[in-house]
Parts: structure tokens; C-alpha cells; sequence
């Protein structure tokens, strides 16, 4: 079992973060407030949990502070936070002025890397990337980057995004996001045909 917190603030949100990922917040309501005040004086994280339409997701991914943007007369604040690791809500806990609960950090299975996943995940991430960008990443820039850390500069969508966050192996999730990236390759690729015949003739083609 991985390390348990009792009192870990809670923010729910229609969205996923992931660890690594840098996440804009605007920060209005009061109990949030609080709640990040909370995290900027003693430097501690809070956790992101999705806000699905069925529910609160029992997994999230806890957050620090990364830089504060802006501070508002009004007490409002505009900050980036960053993803750190991911936890599970064992038990939610109703005396805070936030949203709060004991949490279980999560780990990872101890497994041997997978080359084959990993070359095919660092390969479809350097497509993407080009393709989007026109940058060409090194293979020495590739190779250090982890599944959480390409997909933190994807956005997939929360659902793709927490079946990555729920996965507890690395080489399993590596799997996962080569799926995604080839399938957000055929949809860039798809968009400029689509650009490319609409500025022909005007018309697209479907099938």
C-alpha cells in the first residue's frame, strides 16, 4: 500500500490533471480560497478529482503551486499548479470549510520497462508533436519522457485522460497512449484534407 493522508484537500473539477501536467486555475470561490491559501503557506499539495456527470472519480492527481499569476483585490487568485502523483479518495471527510479526505498515494507495479512500448510511444508522440508544432524532437529529448509527462502536453479529453491517470503500470500506459496519439494523428491528418479540398473546390468528402 502506498503512503495514506488523512485532511487532503480536495478540488473536484470537470476536468483531469495529470502528474506533470500544468494546469491554469482561477480561484474565486471562498472555501478554495482558503484552501489555497492553505497550500501556498505551508507548501503543501491538494488533489484534483474529476467531476464527471456520474460522479466524483475516486482516483485524482494531487497538485502544487507552481507560480501565482495574479492576486486580485477581491481575494480572487489566477495560478498554474503542476501535477506531482496520483492518490485514491479512500474516505471523503466532511469538516474542513473545503472539500477534503484520506487519500491513498498510488504506485506503480515494479516491472522492467517494455522497449517496444516505449519506443512506440516516444515514436508517435514525435510524429504528433511535429506535425502540430513543425518541431523534430530528438531522440535524446525523447527519451527521457514518460508516459505522464507526453501526454501532460496532449489534451486527449478527461476521459481518455483518467483511464491513463487509473492505470497502475507504466508500460500499460504507454500502451494507451500510443493508441491515443495515432488516433490523434488520423484526426490532425484528417483536418487538413479536409482544409485542403475545402480550399479546392469547397466541398469535403466523406469516406
Amino acid at each position: 500500500m502506498g503512503e495514506r493522508l488523512r485532511d487532503f484537500p480536495l478540488f473536484p473539477l470537470g476536468l483531469v490533471a495529470l502528474p506533470a501536467e500544468l494546469v491554469p486555475l482561477h480561484i474565486f470561490e471562498e472555501r478554495y480560497r482558503a484552501m489555497i491559501a492553505e497550500c501556498l503557506e505551508g507548501g503543501g499539495e491538494f488533489g484534483i478529482v474529476w467531476a464527471a456527470e456520474d460522479g466524483m472519480k475516486a482516483n485524482g492527481c494531487a497538485m502544487e503551486v507552481a507560480e501565482v499569476l495574479e492576486r486580485h483585490e477581491d481575494g480572487r487568485l489566477d495560478i498554474v499548479v503542476r501535477g506531482t502523483r496520483p492518490f485514491r479518495i479512500v474516505a471523503e471527510q466532511f469538516d474542513h470549510v473545503y472539500p477534503a479526505g484520506e487519500v491513498e498515494f498510488l504506485d506503480d507495479a515494479d516491472e522492467p520497462p517494455d522497449p517496444t512500448a516505449v519506443e512506440a510511444a516516444h515514436g508517435a508522440y514525435g510524429e504528433l508533436v511535429e506535425e502540430a508544432t513543425d518541431k523534430v524532437l530528438d531522440p535524446e529529448e525523447l527519451a527521457p519522457l514518460t508516459s505522464y509527462e507526453m501526454a501532460a502536453t496532449v489534451d486527449f479529453g478527461p476521459e481518455a485522460k483518467q483511464g491513463l491517470l487509473d492505470l497502475r503500470s507504466e508500460n500499460a500506459r504507454l500502451a494507451m497512449l500510443t493508441r491515443l496519439l495515432r488516433a490523434a494523428l488520423r484526426r490532425l491528418d484528417f483536418i487538413e484534407r479536409a482544409q485542403a479540398r475545402a480550399r479546392s473546390n469547397g466541398k469535403v468528402r466523406f469516406g
